[in-house]
């Protein structure tokens, strides 16, 4: 099987892949002060559980995909999979790891590997002209053109970090739960604080998506709007533009990614 890791500034996420399925998924927080052998003790505790893999580190793991935003968790990864599975092919994406989509930018490689590896996976998934709207840390607008190329993109402040910038700049106001309200216009603070995100941040993305399709394409209805990202729900309802919700973008595309590559290694 392979073991797909994407890391992001907040979470990062794991992906169990038997083949092209996913047959498992774990979401967990992003502690850059994490060491090598932390990394690998949870590691072995969340796939330990799993009834396809086997008790030791290792067992049932034929292969590692690994894209992350954060460089201190990247050097911790590359060590465990120096030290711990050290027989299984790993591919980390880094600047020289093929991908298939050339990226069209003034400045390749400030582009974050997991926006490359989103890229990736649209063009597979639903090929070209696409945008893949991404609800992290950061809420990231990539395009791809009609070819499969990388040619930009747009990064917002994410929802969460909205929803504590108002909490902490905010005298009167607190930390809330990011959740649909029972209408749009507030009935007290919190419910008026949760319209202003959910219903916001479904503007901005119509918004944001309407202006990029009209340069990517010289027909925006072909461009495909792809929303991935732990939020993406939060906002999928409210949005005009969203065609497609792919939880797993990320995790596709690293195995994209690695089958692309380890028959280079």
């Amino acid at each position: 099987m392979l073991l797909t890791i994407d890391v992001g500034n907040t979470h990062t996420v794991l992906g169990l892949f038997d083949g092209e399925d996913i047959v498992e998924h774990w979401r967990i927080s992003t502690d850059a002060r994490r060491t090598a052998d932390e990394l690998a003790v949870l590691l072995q505790g969340l796939m330990g559980m799993h009834p396809l893999l086997g008790d030791e580190l290792g067992d049932g793991i034929d292969g590692i995909a690994i894209c992350a935003t954060v460089p201190s968790v990247l050097h911790e990864l590359r060590e465990v999979t120096r030290r711990y599975y050290g027989d299984v092919p790993a591919v980390l994406v880094e600047p020289g790891v093929k991908t298939g989509v050339p990226i069209l930018t003034d400045h390749p490689k400030e582009v974050g590997a997991d926006r490359i590896i989103n890229a990736v996976a649209a063009v597979e998934l639903f090929g070209g002209p696409a945008i893949v709207v991404d609800f992290g840390t950061a809420t990231t607008f990539d395009a791809v053109s009609a070819r499969g190329e990388y040619v930009g993109g747009v990064i917002a402040p994410g929802i969460e970090i909205s929803v504590e910038a108002l909490g902490v700049r905010g005298a009167q106001l607190r930390k809330i739960e990011v959740a649909r309200p029972r209408s749009v216009i507030g009935k007290n603070t919190v419910e008026a604080m949760q319209s202003g995100i959910v219903y916001g941040f479904a503007g901005q993305v119509d918004g944001v998506v309407g202006r990029m399709a009209r340069e990517l394409a010289d027909d925006p209805d072909e461009v495909t709007v792809i929303a991935t990202g732990g939020l993406a729900p939060m906002v999928l309802g409210e949005s005009s533009v969203i065609d497609e919700h792919e939880p797993w973008l990320t995790l596709v595309g690293l195995r994209l990614v690695y089958e692309r590559n380890v028959s280079r290694m």
